[in-house]
């Protein structure tokens, strides 16, 4: 019996854990309809956050490039696209990268929060971080 019960704690404090990590698969919105517009992967590599676009939800746009792209980046597909990159942990925030936004081809400064356990705050800014956009991705199940 204990050592059930110790098996179910431990399970459930390392979901719980899970559950409150900015790792993992996000809800990107569309600012204008208000809709899912796209799925968003975001990892880990070499001790820093990083995030790339794994599924687009409009049909019509599945094979969509970067055509606002600058460098490297222009016209490649948007899907597998890596938006977020090179953000390191400070606190309870991650920061210092930089987070491409395919609508427009603009890269900027970020940070990004776990507001909620389902609720990841992204700041983009140019210079200061008081200076910029914020956007809200929830978490896909």
């Amino acid at each position: 019996m204990k050592k059930t019960l110790f098996t179910l704690l431990i399970f459930t404090m390392s979901f719980s854990i899970n559950a409150q990590s900015i790792f993992g698969k996000w809800h990107s919105t569309n600012e204008d309809t208000g809709e899912i517009d796209s799925v968003i992967e975001v990892y880990k590599k070499d001790g820093k956050a990083y995030a790339k676009i794994i599924e687009i939800k409009n049909p019509d746009r599945k094979n969509a490039v970067c055509d606002l792209c600058e460098g490297k980046n222009n016209n490649k597909p948007i899907l597998g696209l890596n938006i977020l990159t090179g953000l390191e942990k400070d606190d309870d925030e991650w920061s210092g990268g930089k987070i491409l936004d395919p609508r427009n081809g603009k890269i900027y400064k970020c940070y990004i929060k776990l507001e909620e356990p389902n609720k990841l705050k992204i700041r983009g800014y140019i210079g200061f971080a008081l200076i910029g956009k914020t956007a809200y991705w929830t978490r896909a199940e």
